[in-house]
């Protein structure tokens, strides 16, 4: 009779519990090479004077090293006011929130790791009340995973052994469908806490169809934190205002042009990025950050995959895309997700001389099939 064979990942477990390089490991769900194919499709879009042709989708914003690292310095920029009040907030926001989930048992599904700040607070609360935990923190950017996952797991002390990167694009249906399938053979029918936080939601072309997404997956003992960025007002000068905020500081400049200066060979001037706040659908505000040929003359760029595609005049990339969210605006989305918030947290920016529209939210959702015995904040939520 023979001895059970050792799995890998349990000898690979033992062989780095006791050394001290800075080794992470990380499962990888999609090929690279089809990224980069998106990537260049998306680079070779119509012409558009608006920023709805050629673009820069939310992922590639943070994929690759050049990004995640640009990301890291916008995010210490003491002049990034959107993410220093964010910072501040949150803490105290999830002090409201953590009631609802201390005594569940959850394990911890991050969608988005970003910095890893607010994963570390959040991991460190759970893992109080669940030593067998699993911490699995989800991006597209490799690199970012790497990054973002240090500060939460040494912030908490949290064993290694625990920890389950995994590289997967989660605005993608089918990868999502995957993730929660595998996620739901790992721990059984442990529930499991989603986050997507840092305003994450307000990248995407379709805040309502990457909120579908994941909802998908929520099982009845599943919950979703979800922070957004809010606004009490909805005419133009107010999305002005959103725009400005995003222009007030270089570290945010150097980062959204990142995806285009290390994927293509397009020169990057300061100058030709616009930031551009409209009102979207009477109950949002939009920013678009976007890359504009203003020089009067054609420029030709060259696209990864050695190919060149000729920007005209005035033809536009669109770098990126953020939102602040109206009451409204989040009401129609948990009903069209079949979302129910659970509990609530807000406060208004405090950094501006004079009264701010702004604001950041902190919901804890669960999906409409739950059985929820405590009463629901939706009445009160969706008053204010």
């Amino acid at each position: 009779m023979t001895d059970e064979p050792v799995h890998v990942i349990r000898k690979l477990e033992q062989a780095l519990a006791d050394d001290d390089f800075a080794w992470s490991l990380l499962l990888v769900g999609e090929d690279q090479t089809d990224k980069l194919a998106t990537l260049t499709g998306d680079l070779r879009g119509p012409f558009s004077t608006t920023g709805d042709g050629k673009q820069i989708t939310s992922g590639f914003s943070y994929w690759g090293i050049g990004p995640t690292i640009a990301w890291a310095n916008a995010t210490n920029d003491p002049f990034y006011l959107v993410m220093k009040a964010g910072a501040e907030s949150f803490l105290r926001h999830w002090r409201k929130i953590r009631p609802h989930v201390d005594k569940g048992g959850f394990h911890f599904v991050s969608l988005g790791v970003g910095t890893g700040v607010k994963d570390r607070t959040i991991l460190g609360d759970l893992y109080r009340q669940n030593r067998n935990m699993f911490y699995i923190p989800v991006d597209m950017s490799s690199e970012m995973l790497r990054m973002g996952t240090l500060e939460p797991v040494r912030g908490a002390r949290f064993p290694m052994a625990q920890v389950l990167p995994v590289q997967i694009d989660f605005s993608i249906s089918d990868n999502v469908d995957e993730l929660g399938q595998m996620l739901s053979r790992l721990v059984g029918d442990d529930p499991l806490l989603y986050t997507l936080t840092g305003n994450t939601l307000a990248n995407f072309e379709s805040d309502q169809e990457l909120l579908a997404t994941i909802t998908r997956v929520l099982r009845p003992q599943d919950r979703l934190l979800l922070e957004v960025a809010s606004t009490s007002s909805l005419d133009q000068e107010a999305a002005n205002a959103a725009a400005d905020e995003y222009h007030q500081t270089r570290a945010f400049a150097e980062f959204v042009t990142s995806a285009l200066r290390y994927n293509t060979d397009l020169k990057i001037d300061n100058e030709r990025i616009d930031f551009r706040g409209e009102v979207e659908d009477d109950d949002a505000l939009l920013v678009k950050i976007v890359w504009q040929n203003n020089t009067g003359k054609p420029i030709t760029m060259g696209l990864p995959d050695h190919t060149e595609v000729v920007l005209e005049p005035d033809d536009t990339i669109l770098l990126y895309t953020t939102r602040k969210f109206s009451t409204e605006r989040l009401k129609k989305l948990t009903v069209a997700c079949d979302l129910t918030p659970i509990e609530h947290a807000h406060s208004g920016f405090r950094y501006t001389r004079r009264p701010s529209p702004f604001g950041l939210d902190l919901l804890l959702l669960a999906p409409g099939a739950a059985k929820e015995t405590v009463n629901t904040l939706a009445d009160d939520i969706w008053a204010r």
